[in-house]
């Protein structure tokens, strides 16, 4: 197990605000999340992307032309997953994408600045998307799976 897994050695489950600590700490460590989204027919598309938590929200970029850009910016849909199967955050969250100029104030260095990575810089044009949580559900073994859901309607449960 490495460092982020908090799964208890005996296979008990962890406390929920156990779960939403580790939960948070991922958002605020973890480089890569995996990016879902579908297109208007259904087709679905699985990514991972550099992110970018504000302490709020989560910060995602890509090409607009992209399958996920394209997806998130005419559905306004996504979910995300971090960590492992013995030590899932599932994400669903609400999209509003921004152009590099419509950003707001610090968050293109902010982004840049976690990831080393600034799509500002990059060849063509890169949309920053602000994923607003709406469900949140962290669990490890099948004894967490009772109470998974921590946050719902963008408002933690624990």
């Amino acid at each position: 197990m490495t460092g982020n897994e908090q799964v208890m050695s005996d296979g008990g489950p962890r406390s929920r605000p156990a779960r939403k600590e580790n939960a948070l700490r991922r958002l605020a460590e973890d480089g890569d999340v995996w990016v879902a989204t579908a297109d208007a027919t259904g087709v679905p598309c699985l990514v991972p992307l550099a992110f970018w938590w504000d302490g709020e929200a989560v910060w995602l970029s890509t090409r607009p032309t992209n399958p996920t850009g394209a997806n998130m910016a005419a559905t306004g849909q996504v979910r995300l997953a971090l960590g492992t199967t013995r030590d899932v955050v599932q994400i669903e969250g609400t999209v509003r994408a921004y152009t590099a100029e419509e950003l707001p104030d610090g968050v293109g260095d902010s982004f840049a600045a976690k990831d080393g990575w600034d799509p500002r810089e990059s060849d063509g044009r890169y949309d920053f998307y602000r994923v607003t949580l709406d469900v949140l559900r962290a669990y490890g073994t099948v004894p967490e799976l009772v109470g998974r859901t921590l946050m719902r309607d963008g408002e933690w449960l624990v």
